[in-house]
């Protein structure tokens, strides 16, 4: 079984995404598993070229740095050729109205005064992803069901037209992951778009920034810890973080402290240590551009090699060759 997960380069890795995905793929990957940074899915949306190359870079060095294995690790535009033909081939597999039905397509496409096309037949695109790596469970959320579910559509409407080529992958519900909220606005969760990144604590930030956005969390005014998450969010969000980071039950974390200031220290001093050593690893990377080129070089070209035999069927039996 191959499971395939990939994170897009939209902004700076937080530890909202390190505790919620990246640390279990560290602990939990298969040998077959596979990891990428969807460089290309972050183009849907207007951005700039030249921070889009750092943020591919800096995603990769923390995907390695929390100890994925570098074999199973490759960034999306390494494979533009070969997913550039299964792409369209897909496309011309998918009608309009399906690709257009796409929830997230219609609430994006709603924010912006004129859509990208890629908006559009993104979702196009990530089944070309899975399908081009054999993939046959892809964990995902809620918001991203609806794309594996047009991914099997493709997969099984392709096979049965010009022959059996692809898996048929399946969605799978990822365990429970740790839903870090904004320290700031606990009523959203921390994300790498957030306008405000004061309540954002970053892999990489220095320690002495992220201690000073922990201080800063907001809890209410009743003081007392307790842990009830649906009455005081901000003081469950900080109670839910050092839960995590320390390998016990919300409840025993909230005993750890009698006041704010004692539970802002013992999550601060939490998360300095889950991250400490990623933030070094992925600095020693990022440093060494030579290694990490070398690293990214070598799993571009597992991931074209496992792709090769898959694509060259797929425009065989489609004409193509």
């Amino acid at each position: 079984m191959t499971r395939l997960s990939g994170i897009t380069p939209s902004g700076h890795i937080h530890l909202g995404n390190h505790l919620g995905a990246i640390r279990r793929w560290a602990a939990e990957s298969e040998p077959d598993d596979l990891y990428f940074v969807s460089d290309l899915h972050a183009m849907t949306l207007p951005y700039r070229p030249e921070r889009l190359r750092a943020l591919t870079r800096e995603n990769l060095a923390v995907l390695l740095a929390a100890g994925i294995d570098p074999g199973s690790v490759f960034v999306q535009s390494d494979l533009v050729g070969e997913l550039g033909a299964l792409n369209w081939v897909l496309e011309c597999t998918c009608g309009y109205g399906e690709a257009a039905r796409m929830i997230q397509f219609k609430e994006k496409a709603a924010e912006q005064d004129s859509a990208r096309l890629g908006l559009l037949t993104y979702p196009v695109l990530m089944a070309a992803d899975i399908l081009l790596q054999g993939a046959s469970e892809i964990p995902v959320g809620n918001d991203q069901n609806q794309h594996v579910e047009l991914a099997r559509t493709l997969a099984r409407r392709f096979n049965a037209s010009y022959g059996e080529v692809f898996t048929v992958p399946a969605a799978a519900v990822p365990r429970a992951a740790a839903g870090v909220r904004d320290l700031a606005d606990p009523g959203r969760k921390m994300a790498k778009s957030a306008q405000q990144q004061n309540g954002v604590v970053f892999v990489l930030d220095e320690p002495d920034v992220a201690q000073r956005k922990i201080n800063r969390a907001k809890t209410d005014d009743l003081r007392d810890v307790r842990y009830e998450p649906e009455q005081r969010p901000g003081l469950a969000n900080l109670i839910e973080i050092l839960a995590v980071c320390t390998g016990v039950s919300p409840y025993a974390a909230a005993r750890t402290a009698t006041t704010y200031a004692q539970l802002k220290d013992a999550v601060a001093e939490a998360v300095l240590e889950e991250l400490r050593p990623v933030r070094e690893r992925a600095r020693e990377l990022l440093d060494d551009p030579g290694e990490l080129e070398r690293v990214r070089e070598k799993g571009a070209r597992q991931a074209a090699e496992r792709a090769s035999s898959r694509l060259g069927a797929a425009l065989r039996v489609a004409g193509l060759r």
